[in-house]
């Protein structure tokens, strides 16, 4: 089982954005961080095309619909 990682919103979009360095496994984490959250429907448009790309590509999943 790999292990989570903890990131704040700010940390997300600062690695989605390169604006900070991280390895690939961070960096998915970060997309996912922003899917799980909404924040990548929220911010500019290429945040949600990224991440409908990286769902549909099967980097990331779909954030799971509670309710």
């Amino acid at each position: 089982m790999s292990k989570s990682i903890e990131m704040t919103d700010t940390d997300a979009v600062l690695i989605a954005e390169g604006e900070v360095e991280a390895d690939e496994a961070t960096t998915i984490a970060a997309w996912q961080h922003l899917i799980d959250t909404g924040m990548c429907w929220r911010l500019q448009g290429w945040f949600g095309r990224t991440a409908m790309t990286l769902i549909e590509d099967g980097v990331c999943v779909a954030p799971r619909k509670v309710g």
